[in-house]
């Protein structure tokens, strides 16, 4: 019997691949056997995390924000391998004033990470979905976060720390990652008929190099006593990109480690 859960044969292209979590999904789809494009704004961190040394591995720096910079790497991409089977927006960002306080975060910061977040979603649907529904079958993931179902447990974040910064999580995260599962249902609905299934990823919190402090806190705040490392969430993904996930619409696969069950 063949796994429903392989990627042989399947396209993939991958926003924010540089990522903590893109990293793990470019490394975990190309053991699956699919053919990857990994897209990301630096193309120094992308070619020093992921190599160019793969044969089924395309990099292209992009901007999730433009869709000039989306159509070029199609361009890139129909010339290698031809239409995406998979899209997996992953991309987000941090702006300069990410972590200032709500009543004094700047609007241009709020309108930055939006773009990226919520509209680069929107236009890569656009440009990556869209062949995908005139074809007649696809997969698109969005990776969400617990914080755009549920508000964020602010006691957490006393005395937490990131790579020695002082971290909290605004309100334009989210509302960037609320307004990214209404795509996702939106769209599961538009292209359903067209054989185009959309559905999200909820990542519970990542460790990624948060101090001692906050990775207490929040593993105590989560039923299964731990923060997520990358591979659980490209493990997720992974099967909503196959056809193990063939039926699977318009839904939100939260893995959290239970912090949203209390």
């Amino acid at each position: 019997m063949s796994d429903a859960f392989q990627l042989d044969g399947k396209v993939v292209v991958l926003t924010g691949a540089a990522g903590i979590i893109g990293t793990e999904v470019v490394r975990e789809f190309l053991e699956a056997g699919a053919r990857v494009l990994a897209l990301d704004r630096d193309a120094g961190v992308l070619d020093g995390k992921l190599g160019t040394s793969h044969e089924t591995l395309l990099t292209c720096v992009a901007d999730v924000s433009s869709r000039p910079s989306l159509e070029n790497a199609m361009t890139v991409l129909q010339e290698s391998w031809g239409l995406p089977h998979v899209l997996i927006n992953n991309a987000a960002t941090k702006s300069e004033n990410f972590f200032e306080p709500f009543e004094s975060f700047p609007v241009a910061d709020w309108n930055e990470v939006m773009a990226v977040n919520l509209t680069g979603a929107m236009i890569s649907a656009q440009v990556f979905g869209g062949p995908m529904a005139a074809r007649g079958g696809g997969s698109i993931v969005n990776t969400l976060s617990i914080y755009g179902i549920v508000a964020p447990d602010q006691r957490i974040y006393v005395g937490s720390q990131y790579l020695g910064r002082a971290i909290n999580t605004p309100a334009i995260y989210s509302a960037s990652k609320a307004g990214l599962w209404g795509l996702t249902k939106y769209l599961a609905s538009y292209w359903g008929h067209r054989g185009v299934r959309v559905n999200a990823v909820t990542p519970g919190g990542v460790f990624s190099g948060q101090n001692d402090t906050f990775v207490e806190s929040y593993s105590h705040r989560t039923p299964l006593g731990r923060m997520a490392s990358a591979d659980d969430m490209a493990n997720a993904m992974r099967y909503l990109a196959s056809d193990a996930s063939k039926y699977v619409t318009g839904h939100n696969l939260v893995v959290d480690g239970g912090w949203t069950a209390w």
